[in-house]
Parts: structure tokens; sequence; C-alpha cells
């Protein structure tokens, strides 16, 4: 389950010839530069481009790995696409690539805020202003929805798609019927993956 933690040093890319350690840095910061800018709409519209980035573009994980990232990035305080961002990072060049990665994420929204807010409370009540993040939403909805059938397919193929479809709506019922938070619901998965009878289905 968690094979995304389990490799503690700085991975190269998968590339055939690795790039230098500089460029994989600021590979890194062009990256979460690129997820902090157009992540409109908070953490979880952030996800389908750090997929985007660190899995399809420079392929510093697999789909497998980034599911466990998300995963786990869930059950911990905090906003996710940071989380992300400082374990990627580490993951890709150590400490370096974490710090890069971090200041890309927060640095550029955090100064455009300052700045975007204040011109913003200057023209706020002009129609196109009004409606000017509206109009990113459906954009979101439809990477979310991609990410989300990729996500659907990986659980179809690795647990079945009885089982993964009966965990899907477990995890519907519980979280939209029920409202527990899906922190609680991912720890108990984990939880159970790492006991004894979790296992004992796995062996052969």
């Amino acid at each position: 389950m968690v094979n995304a933690l389990a490799k503690e040093k700085p991975i190269e890319s998968s590339s055939s010839q690795p790039r230098p350690y500089w460029r994989r840095n600021w590979d890194i910061m062009a990256a979460f530069f690129r997820v902090g800018i157009l992540g409109f709409g908070g953490g979880p519209s952030s996800i389908p481009l750090v997929h985007q980035e660190t899995v399809k573009k420079y392929k510093w994980m697999n789909e497998e790995e980034f599911a466990d990232t998300l995963a786990l990035a869930n059950t911990m305080p905090g906003p996710i696409a940071t989380k992300m961002a400082g374990y990627i990072g580490y993951r890709v060049t150590g400490i370096v690539g974490c710090l890069a990665a971090l200041l890309a994420t927060v640095a550029p929204t955090a100064l455009m805020m300052i700045f975007l807010l204040q011109l913003l409370q200057k023209f706020k009540d002009i129609p196109w202003v009004q409606h000017m993040s509206a109009s990113v939403v459906p954009v979101v909805a439809v990477m979310l929805a991609t990410m989300t059938w990729d996500f659907v397919k990986k659980s179809g193929e690795t647990l079945g798609w009885v089982k993964g479809s009966i965990i899907i709506l477990g995890a519907l019922l519980l979280t939209e019927w029920l409202n527990i938070h899906p922190a609680i619901i991912i720890l108990v998965l984990i939880i159970y993956v790492f006991l004894p009878f979790g296992k004992r289905g796995t062996k052969k």
C-alpha cells in the first residue's frame, strides 16, 4: 500500500539519461510553480496538476506511488498541495528538492494574493471580476473527473472490479451520507492492510 514512502533515497527521473542535479531542481521548481499558479479552487483542484507534472510529464513516480502518496497526505494535517510538493521534491533530489518545491508552491501564490486582493478590492463590483473565478470551475471539474476515472480503473485492475466497486461505494456512503472524514477511512484501510488478517488474503 505505502510503496511511495518506502523509498527514502532521492531518485533519478525515469528517462533514459539522468538529468543533471541542478536541472532536476529547476524542473521541480518549474513543475510546482505551475501547480501553485494554476491550482484554482484550493488543494483538491491542484491534485490533477500535481499528477500531470509528477507522473505523466517528468515520471518521478508511477500511478500506484502517486495514489499512495495522495492517500497518506490526506490523513495528515495541513494543505495537501504543500505536503505533496515537499515529499515529491525530497524524493527526487533530497532536501534541496524539498525546499525548492515548497518555495515554488507557496511563494508565487502568496505574492499574487497580496497584489491581487488589493486590486480586486478596488474593482470588486465589476461583473467580469465577480465571475472570473466561477469560469475556472468547469475546467477543474473535468480535470478531477479524469483523474478520478484513472484511479477507478487502477482500483479495478489491482483489487478486482467487484472488491474495488464495494470499497468505492462504501467510501462514498461513509463520506457523503454519514459525514465521516476521508482521513478516518484512509487510516482504517491502512491499518487493515498491516494487520495479520488483512494480509492473509494476499498470501499465495
